[in-house]
């Protein structure tokens, strides 16, 4: 069996969520399987694993529909893609497409950082229902990332096709053991790591923070001056520390050293942050939603996603006595489900599943 990676999603310099996704599950795949890399830019190398690869176009060029076209030389049994948008017109391999979750049906404004044709491109496909279950019934099996995802595309009725779930992991350093068995937080702060698009509900934190003078609040994704500025602006009395993009050591070592990781988003896909602190030991604090509740389980504390004050009492219950311990304890535990050998022994299954599966009627 031949398999085809799409790895073109790979960010350049440093990842993001689908980048991170795409590079820890092939490595873990190659571990399998023998596995070659689609790439578009030689740059993505620099964050992946040494493995063959082959350049193609961009996944966001106009060409794409017709990509097919390309792949089909490299002779592929099956393709897995960690997005829906992969074109497949007049090919003749297996190909399976990612999704991660539904939130742009309800929360439209696509990521900044896309062209503005395909932004343009991105609203009108949200528009409807329609567009993704044409992509979606033009595969040959879907992957998502959750459980409350598999859920919803079967309430919108999005995929005649099998649809199974490969689960989001964290890259975490290792701790030593004497930090990971610690019983008490090392600072009063908490750690929000995210964008800043509206419907991740930063203003919550902010408010929350400021009714917390004791804590400081760290914000650690890039932000824009005009945001830094209105936030600051939101909750004067509130310790915010704007990381403005920290390392990855940076962030480890912040979120180590925290009370709990914060969030209060009103929707996700999974919510990869919650599995890197919780790895840590540093509980997490976060919106009561349904993704989250399948990540964060027993261990987490909850609250209603616009309600500042059940933050703060959330956040001041973790210094009663044994609590925070207790729920570190419970964090660790929790985030012992999500791996990323986990994760490609389900997606190995799914792949050679339907690389073996009889051809449909008219392919």
């Amino acid at each position: 069996m031949k398999i085809l990676f799409d790895c073109r999603y790979t960010r350049i310099g440093r990842h993001d969520g689908i980048s991170r996704f795409t590079a820890g599950l092939v490595t873990a795949l190659a571990e399998r399987h023998a596995v070659t890399m689609l790439i578009s830019d030689h740059r993505q190398l620099e964050l992946l694993p040494d493995l063959p690869w082959e350049l193609i176009a961009s996944p966001t060029s106009v060409g794409e529909p017709w990509i097919a076209r390309r792949v089909n030389k490299l002779k592929p049994d099956v393709v897995f893609t960690p997005m829906q948008t992969m074109g497949g017109f007049g090919r003749r391999y297996r190909l399976v497409l990612t999704v991660h979750d539904l939130i742009y049906y309800r929360h439209p404004t696509p990521p900044r950082d896309l062209p503005a044709f395909v932004r343009v491109l991105w609203r009108l496909y949200h528009l409807a229902w329609w567009p993704q279950r044409l992509l979606l019934n033009r595969a040959d099996a879907v992957v998502t990332v959750s459980g409350t995802t598999k859920s919803l595309i079967a309430e919108h009725r999005l995929t005649r096709r099998p649809v199974s779930v490969v689960p989001n992991a964290a890259d975490m350093p290792a701790i030593p053991e004497e930090r990971a068995a610690r019983t008490q937080p090392e600072s009063k702060s908490l750690v929000y790591m995210g964008s800043f698009m509206p419907y991740k509900n930063v203003d919550t934190l902010v408010r929350a923070a400021a009714q917390l003078p004791d804590y400081r609040l760290h914000l650690m994704s890039r932000v824009t001056p005009a945001e830094r500025e209105r936030l600051t602006a939101l909750a004067p009395g509130a310790q915010l520390v704007f990381h403005d993009g920290a390392s990855d050591e940076d962030y480890a070592e912040t979120l180590a050293r925290a009370t709990a990781l914060v969030t209060a988003s009103r929707d996700e896909g999974f919510g990869i942050p919650l599995v890197e602190s919780m790895t840590l030991g540093t509980p997490v604090v976060v919106s009561d939603i349904p993704i989250f509740r399948e990540i964060g389980g027993s261990s987490a504390l909850y609250f209603p996603a616009d309600d500042a004050d059940a933050l703060v009492a959330r956040v001041r219950h973790l210094e009663e006595p044994g609590v925070w311990a207790e729920r570190s304890a419970g964090s660790r535990r929790e985030a012992a489900r999500f791996t990323w050998d986990a994760s490609a022994e389900h997606l190995m299954t799914v792949l050679t599943a339907t690389a073996a599966r009889a051809p449909r009627p008219g392919r």
